[in-house]
């Protein structure tokens, strides 16, 4: 399997996951995949809401935002999309959320990837579906389950 990953700083903060962070966690994400290349685009708050806005209606910075490739299959590129990922969202969630920045960044990341790969959370099978794909690749990566919280107050 061969995973190619640019990754774009746009981003103001000093601190982000390096390419080999993001090449390990799209390598889990896309075990079962194949051969796949992708963009992660870091942003600050201004692009992320900018984004958000324009493409799900929602005046905010979000924290992942992913774009499927749209592309004819006769074109044969293994392009799957672009994920944005907006830095300062993801630290204020990691502390929020009492997780580290390094886990979340990681799920982000994964949560991302699987969106390009089709996977949704708009119904609740989807998202008990998706939440479990995520879980089980975070463990595998040795990060705790993301959804911890959340289950227990269910």
């Amino acid at each position: 399997m061969k995973i190619d990953i640019a990754v774009q700083n746009a981003t103001s903060v000093a601190s982000v996951p390096s390419r080999q962070q993001f090449e390990r966690w799209a390598s889990a994400a896309l075990h079962e995949h194949g051969d796949a290349e992708l963009l992660i685009r870091l942003v600050d708050r201004r692009e992320s809401r900018q984004l958000n806005a324009q493409y799900r209606h929602k005046d905010k910075a979000t924290n992942v935002l992913s774009f499927v490739a749209e592309l004819p299959e006769e074109v044969g590129l293994r392009l799957l999309g672009d994920i944005v990922i907006c830095a300062p969202v993801v630290a204020e969630e990691a502390e929020v959320q009492h997780k580290t920045v390094e886990a979340h960044w990681a799920h982000l990341t994964i949560h991302g990837i699987l969106h390009l790969l089709g996977h949704d959370h708009q119904a609740e099978e989807e998202t008990v579906a998706m939440e479990s794909l995520e879980t089980g690749i975070l463990q595998f990566l040795g990060f705790p389950d993301p959804y911890f919280e959340k289950k227990i107050l269910d």
